[in-house]
């Protein structure tokens, strides 16, 4: 699907016939999930994550290729209201464990939550404009298929 016929987030509904599994490409099988470093910030806002039922949360590491963060997830919610409830709350919990406050970009409107944590950047979005903007293929362009990891049970 061309991005031209795939609707604006902005807003915009989304036809009845483009369902989010359309948009959104599934994660390969072969991905291996390697668990994040044991009290790591990364392990905490994965497992956040995962306790806010946050779906297809993926996590791609950066060291070596960006020196804005080490780790980048990404991650769906089912609405506006679930992204926005899961930023919050991560915020909240990055705060609370003593790191600085994490800067979060996008939580009015909430189609796509940035959450800058310092060593890991987090977003967060609704099914239709992940699709839309497919950071996954971007960061993981020209790698091997283990290069990136999904998180989380499949």
């Amino acid at each position: 699907m061309s991005k031209a016929s795939t609707p604006a987030p902005s807003g915009a509904k989304t036809p009845a016939h483009i369902t989010a599994s359309t948009l959104i490409p599934t994660m390969p099988d072969t991905i291996e999930t390697i668990p994040a470093e044991p009290g790591s910030l990364h392990e905490m806002i994965l497992q956040q994550l995962d306790d806010d039922q946050a779906q297809d949360v993926v996590s791609i590491p950066l060291e070596g290729k960006s020196s804005i963060a080490d780790h980048m997830v990404i991650a769906s919610g089912r609405s506006t209201r679930q992204v926005a409830a899961m930023a919050q709350k991560l915020a909240e919990k990055i705060k609370h464990r003593g790191e600085p406050s994490p800067r979060v970009e996008g939580l009015p409107a909430a189609d796509w939550v940035l959450i800058d944590a310092g060593d890991v950047v987090v977003h967060l979005f609704r099914p239709e404009v992940r699709g839309f903007y497919n950071l996954e293929r971007m960061w993981g362009f020209g790698e091997e298929p283990d290069a990136k990891r999904k998180m989380g049970s499949a």
